[in-house]
């Protein structure tokens, strides 16, 4: 089967390797669409830190059951998700159904190899029935569960006054669910492009751009309080330190993305607004299941999709995708 291996950052290489043989528990997956991660980006230029090359990419996955396991509920032919997080299930967090921060986890694409392949096997309980979605959306499933997740962690209520930093495909993940919530948006960004794209396509009237006075623009929109959550989702150390200070009194700041660096604050400013410090890792079933039923219900826009390209492409096309010009949101990988 053809497989796109990271052999180390800048250089992917294709190439042949015998197909999984399903074994007991698991279903074979015949890969269908490939979402392309910031993940997978930071993969490929270096930035990710909980990785060893070399290493096959790939963890927002849409496949079709080639194989499944007698009196499995999964038969051939059956449109499915991935959750990519292969939790142990015997761990503190695992038995407190925390499996999105298990002490052993196992990402694929991240610390095993993942599906930027034809084929893939794994055990039956990471894999989800995707009834009622296209093959397009059932790729998608798991970047939005990111968000999902990170809004119900913060609790987000109809009302709440959220910022967003970073309006890439896990910010504008938070953005959906955080409208589906109620809360009253606010997303930053230093790309003008991805701002009108949040504008255009999700409805979120109030966008700000980074620069000088981005600061006075923020107090000014909430009368001087700032903000009930902040979400981080730039993957920036200096930008994670900076929303520290568009906390309101009483808030609290969740970070979704995750950086290879320590991370400063002033703790007289934080214990002054009894900040909430919450991270905000991964998705659990749960999250998956929600984000499913707004998909059918057609509350996320197919625009999200801008780019797309086939599996034997990808070692000679995927750098592109890390140029801003090319206005990339979300990338699909489609595998014939």
């Amino acid at each position: 089967m053809l497989t796109i291996i990271c052999d180390k950052p800048g250089t992917l290489s294709a190439v042949e390797r015998d197909r999984p043989v399903r074994g007991e528990g698991e279903v074979l997956l015949r890969l269908r669409r490939i979402g392309v991660c910031g993940t997978d980006l930071h993969i490929f230029t270096g930035n990710q830190p909980y990785l060893s090359y070399p290493r096959v990419m790939g963890h927002e996955l849409a496949a079709t059951v080639e194989e499944a396991p007698a009196g499995s509920q999964l038969q051939p032919g059956d449109l499915v998700s991935v959750i990519p997080y292969i939790s142990c299930g015997t761990c503190d967090a695992c038995r407190k159904g925390k499996t999105n921060c298990c002490r052993r986890i196992g990402v694929l694409g991240v610390h095993r190899d993942g599906g930027m392949a034809e084929y893939l096997c794994l055990p039956e309980a990471f894999v989800l029935k995707a009834e009622g979605l296209s093959v397009d959306q059932a790729a998608m499933v798991e970047f939005l569960a990111i968000g999902a997740h990170a809004v119900a962690r913060a609790g987000t209520r109809a009302g709440d006054k959220v910022l967003i930093a970073g309006a890439g495909p896990i910010g504008l993940a938070v953005a959906i669910f955080a409208q589906i919530e109620g809360a009253e948006i606010v997303l930053i960004d230093g790309r003008a492009d991805r701002l009108a794209f949040a504008r255009s396509h999700l409805g979120i009237a109030a966008t700000v751009e980074l620069g000088e006075g981005d600061v006075n623009t923020l107090s000014t929109l909430t009368d001087g309080d700032f903000f009930d959550i902040v979400f981080d989702a730039t993957g920036n150390p200096k930008a994670i330190e900076r929303g520290f200070g568009f906390v309101a009194h009483g808030g609290s700041y969740v970070l979704v993305s995750i950086v290879a660096s320590d991370i400063t604050f002033s703790d007289p400013e934080f214990h002054k607004r009894e900040t909430t410090l919450l991270g905000s890792r991964n998705a659990t079933i749960k999250d998956f299941e929600h984000v499913m039923a707004v998909l059918r219900a057609g509350k996320v826009p197919d625009a999200l999709i801008t780019h797309r390209m086939r599996l034997a492409d990808v070692p000679d096309a995927f750098a592109g995708l890390t140029d801003p010009a090319a206005g990339v949101v979300k990338a699909l990988i489609e595998v014939s």
